[in-house]
């Protein structure tokens, strides 16, 4: 059966269907084999799964979504953007770096050293500001892993900084105490880097391909003699339907829509990488940006994978002590993993842990967002958070990495502002869990709806200081102000509450206090301890 025939089948069957019967289902390769243990790499097994207490008690992590695309300080997706005629991205690397038929992504990987990358001092610094858990990417869509990779001859040991990237991450996490985790995007290369197959259809260039479809036999005699750039790039499979649309790749993530299927071979090189990724690195959470789980529903190694990350964990620690991450899941697949929520939230308390990763700027370093000062400040970040847990969540925050592997001084900065918060108010945070409603405030009002895989972010009402959220640690009940309170604060939903005390913390002293008929009115001292968000402590609520 060809590929179309593969392709029409699945489209017409829908994929649950097709997956059912499809040759393409479960591979037999020679590969590592799925460690043993109570987990199969089918759904039904693992609804088995049950969230670790780290993970549900450490509400807040911090990730480096730091790889080559990061070299040309250039924004998101440069390895896609940089193939698109015309685009901002293709204009700025024409400029800086010269047409993408002679100076192509693998040329920008040889560009990148990583000279200033010190894991050890960046680590600290999150750990300071109070995240819990650290997360490195391992690869992206551009199919490069950052690790010393045996299956994968593109990789940060062999190219670019020649440095194995998730141990020094892994070291620095261990040394600070951290839980560590890993990314894992390069599922869509695939398709991704079809662009990469293009021409300029207008100009001088017109008609030149760019260097996607290179070989290792057009090698000789370049800085990359002896290796494959189909390695990299996997673009010798016919283009996906509408390829040249470039808002395609969104309509087709979930290997629908007209999306070449991808071959059994890099299906299974992916198995094998990322298997040795989790093998190696012994990562306690492991991030897919995927629908449900990589090349799922066209394959099953994303199963595969996910049973052997949670057996390997059982097997070292004694108990199920991982996480992995997945996007756009439905109801049995949240009892499966962490549901991921890209740059949104949910706008209810949930019944199952979940996750909201955003970033203070661009996933990948952006030197514009720097030049005009527009990252999320320390106080959309706090609130973000404080919202976030109030309905049983976490908080991973991306701080983006310039190519040399450092960070500006606008983010230390920001860094520093949510250090100061959580210094004093983290008791409101980590080991909470949700009250019976999640807040109280206008912004609760009309709250938008998640879209894709989330994507609801900044889209609400700004958050004000008549916005209230609530988190529990056993009989203590804590409510943020998301900004700084009035004199008097009145909580509506504690009306009928027999509360007994009332402390805001950072201020020495209990707070007076009157149950009155429309709530619970608090007498909010002159001095606050923050200029982003005030935590009361009271006792008596719950």
């Amino acid at each position: 059966m060809d590929r179309r025939t593969l392709l029409k089948n699945m489209l017409s069957l829908g994929p649950a269907a097709y997956l059912a019967n499809s040759p393409l289902r479960s591979f037999a390769f020679d590969g590592p084999v799925i460690a043993r243990g109570p987990f199969r790499p089918d759904w039904a097994s693992l609804e088995q799964y049950q969230t670790p207490a780290w993970y549900k008690n450490a509400k807040f992590g911090i990730w480096a979504h730091w790889g080559p695309q990061c070299e040309p300080e250039y924004g998101d997706w440069y390895a896609r953007g940089m193939y698109q005629e015309g685009s901002d991205q293709y204009n700025y690397h024409v400029k800086k770096y010269g047409h993408p038929s002679k100076f192509g992504f693998k040329d920008v990987i040889n560009e990148w050293k990583a000279d200033q990358w010190n894991p050890d001092e960046l680590v600290g610094l999150y750990k300071e500001a109070g995240a819990r858990y650290f997360v490195a990417l391992a690869n992206h869509h551009d199919n490069f892993d950052l690790y010393d990779s045996s299956h994968q001859r593109w990789n940060s040991v062999r190219f670019g900084p020649k440095k194995d990237l998730m141990a020094g991450w892994a070291k620095a996490a261990k040394a600070n105490g951290l839980h560590f985790g890993v990314s894992v995007h390069a599922a869509h290369a695939w398709s991704w880097l079809e662009v990469a197959q293009r021409q300029d259809l207008k100009g001088p260039m017109a008609g030149i391909p760019y260097d996607g479809k290179l070989s290792k036999a057009d090698g000789k005699g370049t800085w990359w003699n002896g290796y494959d750039p189909q390695d990299l790039y996997a673009q010798n499979h016919p283009l996906s339907q509408n390829s040249a649309d470039n808002g395609m790749i969104h309509r087709q993530w979930n290997w629908g829509n007209g999306v070449t299927p991808p071959s059994k071979k890099y299906c299974a090189l992916f198995y094998k990488r990322t298997i040795e990724l989790i093998d190696k690195y012994h990562p306690d959470l492991l991030y897919f940006d995927d629908t449900a789980l990589p090349l799922w529903p066209v394959s099953d190694v994303g199963l595969q994978i996910a049973a052997h990350f949670y057996n390997s964990s059982i097997k070292r620690h004694g108990s199920l002590e991982a996480v992995l991450n997945g996007k756009i899941l439905d109801e049995q697949q949240r009892k499966c993993m962490v549901w991921d929520i890209e740059r949104g939230q949910s706008n209810e308390i949930l019944p199952y842990y979940w996750q909201t990763d955003t970033c203070i700027g661009n996933w990948h370093y952006d030197q514009r967002v720097l030049d005009r000062h527009r990252y999320k400040s320390a106080k959309t970040v706090v609130h973000t958070l404080v919202d976030v847990v109030s309905k049983n969540g976490n908080l991973l925050l991306s701080i983006p990495v310039k190519g040399n592997g450092t960070i500006d001084a606008d983010e230390r900065e920001i860094v520093r502002g949510i250090a100061a918060w959580m210094k004093v108010n983290s008791e409101a945070i980590y080991d909470t869990r949700p009250y019976s409603v999640y807040g109280e405030g206008p912004a609760m009002v009309d709250t938008p709806a998640l879209t894709a895989q989330g994507f609801n972010e900044g889209k609400g009402k700004p958050f004000t200081n008549e916005d209230i959220r609530f988190t529990r640690k056993n009989n203590t009940l804590y409510a943020t102000t998301m900004g700084v309170p009035d004199a008097e604060v009145l909580i509506k939903t504690l009306k009928g509450k027999s509360v007994t005390r009332v402390d805001l913390l950072g201020h020495a002293g209990t707070l007076e206090f009157a149950n009155s008929d429309q709530g619970l009115l608090i007498k909010a001292p002159e001095r606050k301890p923050t200029e982003i968000a005030a935590v009361f402590r009271i006792a008596g609520a719950i």
